[in-house]
Parts: structure tokens; C-alpha cells; sequence
């Protein structure tokens, strides 16, 4: 081989040889591909679903399932942090590659979509209308082809398609459309799906959210919050900027003589009282239907401790010396002072009193033998304890002696769970609210004006025949229905022959 001939071939191979895109150029692609993006959200779909299959930690119940676990289990489990799914770093990871794998898809295909809006396609030959799967050919008759250009656009607006007439080469058309908004649709889509994906990941790592459990008098400025490192649980506080009290707690029963169990329950409620050194003190009620939010804290009706005691009592005091009984209210917590200066401090309600091992004590959480423990304080400053059954006890019975000069009764009790359970989450920029409420209804209407709205088009190609006589070819195309499309081309094309 000559070596005009080697360089003639060495010369071709360099042109036939193809060119390799620069390696940004194709990690921006493999990151922009649709393909990628539904690998990703199925991904996510799946991790959302072992979310709710595998109890979280957050959850009520997951002591007790976790403490039936093995310890292979809690190891490959807190290694691979499943216990709390939504808050663990792939999570995150993959909501932030998902997030930019819709941008850049959408950078790449908005130009194309948009050209149906900025630039629509005004004009056709009468070869790709006739290609078009809806096309006829009609004659309308007309003085010239503006007084049959108008017609069309008459007929084009009154069926809800909005008319353009224009001229190209000597040639009319007439074009209509309805609903082209939707070739951005799945844009909106991803403007609602980015503002769903961005609430949650701000939810996951500015707020938090834990149980909290209050009785009557119980004092906290914390909540718990728990990590797995492993098999470890590990509990740890994170403490509020304000101190919160619970002054009282009540539960609305069906049959105030039923049980404290949800199903004779109307409603729950707790009387909190945040002391707050920048903001002073604020109480309030926070019940099943009424949560509260103060300073980005929002509080939750969560749970009830069914253990039976009781919000207020009625006590009937009969002197040991004869004479009329006296009755007091006494409230959970409370104190009382009869008129010859005796003092009754609350101490303890027990549903189902027994005495264990010289000690008062409580059978079950059921109302079967409701008893009040009261701490008694004489004029004199002597101190006793006594206890006021709901039953009529016989004299002989040590538990029932009288105290103080007095024989006690509890005449009436109202029932309350021995504690109620508050949720307490913290949401500093309302994250949730924009993920779940303007991202999540947002995405559902977005997604019904994607499918349930479709951009028709039709032309109208105007040819003369004769003086009074023109041939209109008209095609037309949808993007989707088009079944509904075909209906509606045919009710124009029978109003144009009518």
C-alpha cells in the first residue's frame, strides 16, 4: 500500500470513527433520563411501603415488637436503620437525586413542549391533513375565502376550539385549539411533586415529633427522642425552649358509667400550661379534635394510659361522734379543709384496691373497687392517712376505721385515665404543611388536569373551486382521548355538511 493510500485510509477511519461525548456530558444525561427517574421513585415507592409494613419507631406499639426481636434482627435492622425508614440517609439521598433527575428532565423537554404554546403550528399541507387519523374534506359555499375563513372560525369557536385564521403562500387556513395549557401539565406536575419532595425532606431535618406523657401535675421542659447505633436503642432529650404543665386531663365517656375504653369515648381532653421566659404563661386545651400550636410546636391528642382514676370526686364524711355527714369536692391533686380545720390532701386513686404486702395497690385498671388514698392533717398538725371506698364498708374492717374523727365515703367519682399521651411535633417552617397540603393536593389536581384535559388541534385548509364553491380539507389530532376527540370531530364536520 502506497502511503497516499495509508494516509487516504487513516484520514477515513478518523471520520468514521465516533466521537465520544465528554464524561459530564454523559453523567448529566444518565441523571436527566426518564428511565433513571422510575427506577429512583420505584425505589422510593418500595421504601415507603417497608415503612408501613415494618413498625417505626415513632409509633405506638414498638417497644414491645422490638423487644421481640432477635438479635440478628435488631442488628441488621438498626445497621440498615429500618426502624425509623423515612429519617435515615438513603431516604434523603434518593429524595435529593430523584429532585434533580425532574429538574434536569424538565430542562431538557420544556423547550419542545412549550413550542405548542410560544409557536403553534398555524398552517398544513393537504397531504398531512389527509395523513391526520381525523381528516374530511368539505365544501362551503361563500362569496370569497375570508367570508369562509370567518364561518370556519365561527364553527372552530362555537364547538370550544379558539380560532386563528392566518395565510401562507397564497393559501387560508384556519386553526383551532382547546386546552393547550396541557403540554405542560406534567411540568405542574413536577413543580408540585418537587414542592411535595422538598416539604418532606425539610420535615425530616429541621422538625421531629415524640409521645409525651402527661398526668395531672407532671412538670417537663424535654421530649424523649430515640436512635438505633445497631442493636442499641439509645434515648436521648432534646430540650424545649419553654416548660410545659399538665393541670388537668378529662375523658367525655358515652355512659359515664361504662368503661374509659375508646369505644365509650367521645372525646379526650388535656389542660397544659406552657411557662415560657420570652413569652410569658399561656394554657390551653388540647383535645382529639383540637390540637394546639404554639412557637412552631404543634400538640396532639395522641393516647390514653387506661389505667382507671379518677378527675374529680365527691367525698361523704360521717363524724364518728353522730351528727350529719358533710360532703366535699375534692379535685385530682387537690386539697380541702373541713370547718373544724382538718385538712384532706389527695394523694392516690385506686380502681381496683388490695392491700400487697402492707401496701395499697391496684388489681387491675378497671373501676371493680374504687379507692381514694387521702393524707388528713389535724388542727393540731398531726398527720394520718385514710382511705374512702365506694363501697359501704363493715366497721371491723381496719381499711375503713375512722379518721380524724370522721368515717370517709366516696359518694361520686367522675372516671379519667390515670395519664394521657400528647404528641408533641416540631415544624419550624411548616414543612409538613407545604408537603402535605399544597404539594400533595397540589400534585392530585395537577395529575387530573394531565389526564382528564387534552390539547386538540384542527385545521382548515381552504382551496377554491369555483366562484361560490371552496374544498376545506380539515384534519385534526389530540395528544390523548381520542375517543372523545373523534366525537367531537365528527359533530364539526356533520355541523359544516348540514
Amino acid at each position: 500500500m502506497s502511503a497516499a493510500e495509508e494516509k487516504i485510509t487513516e484520514k477515513s477511519e478518523k471520520i468514521s470513527k465516533p466521537q465520544t461525548a465528554p464524561i459530564v456530558n454523559r453523567i448529566i444525561d444518565f441523571l436527566s433520563s426518564v428511565r433513571f427517574g422510575v427506577v429512583l421513585l420505584c425505589i422510593l415507592v418500595i421504601l415507603s411501603i417497608a415503612g408501613m409494613l415494618i413498625i417505626q419507631q415513632n409509633v405506638d406499639g414498638f417497644d414491645a415488637w422490638y423487644a421481640s426481636l432477635t438479635p440478628a434482627e435488631k442488628i441488621v435492622g438498626g445497621y440498615l436503620g429500618v426502624f425509623d425508614i423515612y429519617h435515615s440517609w438513603y431516604y434523603s439521598v434518593l429524595l435529593l437525586i430523584l429532585s434533580l433527575n425532574i429538574v434536569l428532565a424538565s430542562i431538557d423537554h420544556i423547550p419542545n413542549s412549550w413550542t405548542f404554546i410560544g409557536k403553534p403550528k398555524l398552517d398544513a399541507s393537504r397531504k398531512w391533513l389527509l395523513g391526520q387519523k381525523q381528516n374530511s374534506i368539505v365544501e362551503i359555499k361563500g362569496a370569497n375565502e375570508s367570508e369562509v375563513a370567518e364561518k370556519i372560525s365561527a364553527t372552530f369557536k362555537k364547538q370550544g376550539f379558539k380560532p386563528t385564521i392566518s395565510q401562507k403562500k397564497g393559501k387560508l387556513y384556519v386553526f383551532g385549539e382547546s386546552g393547550r395549557w396541557n403540554r405542560m401539565g406534567a411540568y405542574i406536575v413536577h413543580v408540585f411533586l418537587l414542592t411535595l419532595f422538598l416539604g418532606h425532606f425539610a420535615a425530616l431535618t429541621t422538625s421531629f415529633d415524640a409521645d409525651v406523657r402527661f398526668a395531672p401535675g407532671e412538670v417537663t421542659n424535654q421530649i424523649e427522642m430515640i436512635r438505633f447505633k445497631l442493636d442499641q436503642k439509645e434515648k436521648f432529650a432534646v430540650g424545649l425552649p419553654f416548660s410545659i404543665t399538665c393541670t388537668d386531663i378529662q375523658q367525655k365517656l358515652i355512659d359515664p358509667n361504662g368503661s374509659i375504653e375508646i369505644n365509650n369515648t367521645i372525646d379526650w381532653s388535656t389542660t397544659i400550661k406552657i411557662d415560657d421566659p420570652e413569652y410569658g404563661t399561656t394554657e390551653r386545651v388540647v383535645s382529639l379534635n383540637n390540637p394546639y400550636s404554639y412557637r412552631g410546636y404543634r400538640f396532639f391528642q395522641a393516647s390514653a394510659i387506661t389505667l382507671g382514676s379518677a378527675r374529680s370526686m365527691t367525698l361523704e364524711l360521717t363524724p364518728e361522734t353522730g351528727g350529719a355527714p358533710l360532703k366535699i369536692n375534692l379535685e385530682r391533686n387537690g386539697s380541702a379543709t373541713l370547718p373544724d380545720g382538718t385538712k384532706i390532701d389527695y394523694d392516690a386513686f385506686f380502681p381496683d384496691f388490695v392491700m400487697n404486702q402492707g401496701k395499697a395497690d391496684t388489681r387491675s385498671g378497671d373501676y371493680n373497687n374504687p379507692a381514694v388514698k387521702l393524707n388528713i392533717t389535724k388542727p393540731g398538725g398531726e398527720k394520718a392517712i385514710a382511705y374512702a371506698f365506694a363501697t359501704k364498708l363493715p366497721d371491723s374492717a381496719p381499711v375503713g376505721a375512722p379518721v380524724a374523727g370522721y368515717k370517709f365515703f366516696l359518694a361520686d367519682f367522675e372516671k379519667s385515665p390515670f395519664a394521657h399521651v400528647l404528641s408533641i411535633k416540631y415544624d419550624p417552617y411548616n414543612a409538613a404543611f407545604i408537603a402535605w397540603y399544597v404539594g400533595g393536593i397540589g400534585l392530585m389536581g395537577a395529575l387530573v388536569f394531565v389526564f382528564f384535559v387534552s390539547h386538540r388541534r384542527i385545521w382548515a385548509l381552504i382551496e377554491n373551486q369555483n366562484e361560490e364553491n371552496f374544498e376545506v380539507v380539515i384534519g385534526g389530532n389530540t395528544n390523548r382521548n381520542h375517543q372523545g376527540f373523534e366525537d367531537k370531530f365528527g359533530k364539526l364536520i356533520d355541523t359544516f355538511k348540514s
